[in-house]
């Protein structure tokens, strides 16, 4: 909880004092003192509503799943282009007609051509591109995402 944004936190409507043991946190340098100021936020927080910092923490739980998932996604898409090359490109198309399709192309070539010789840039720049092509279309389906997983 004390590497939230302070924003999600304001959300739940806290103590001053809970509030002043959270923002002492970033001071505490020594990990066993540290650990002892969590057990005392953890105490004071007790003390708060619990229901609503519970549901806090699950929807930034539920948000990092979210993320992972398609950060997950987006590698196999990746993987599949590099490795099926345009089996895998007209899916990727299908999926995402926006893409652009010739740059699409000079990446996956100069992806797999980097991935033989085993240098990172050229996959890493394929990843940027999906992630932008992937985003871009925000009204797209969660059930699509899924379905493909």
């Amino acid at each position: 909880m004390t590497a939230m944004p302070r924003v999600e936190l304001e959300r739940l409507r806290l103590s001053a004092v809970t509030w002043a043991a959270i923002e002492e946190t970033a001071r505490i340098k020594d990990i066993r003192a540290r650990g002892r100021h969590y057990k005392r936020i953890a105490n004071l927080l007790e003390r708060e509503d619990m229901h609503a910092v519970h549901a806090l923490m699950d929807q930034a739980q539920e948000r990092e799943r979210a993320d992972a998932a398609r950060h997950h996604r987006l590698e196999r898409w990746r993987e599949r282009l590099i490795g099926e090359g345009d089996a895998a490109l007209s899916e990727f198309l299908d999926e995402y007609p926006d893409a652009d399709r010739q740059q699409l192309r000079t990446l996956v070539r100069a992806a797999k051509r980097d991935t033989e010789r085993g240098r990172l840039e050229a996959p890493r720049k394929l990843f940027r591109f999906l992630r932008g092509v992937v985003e871009a279309q925000p009204d797209r389906d969660d059930e699509t995402e899924d379905e493909n997983e």
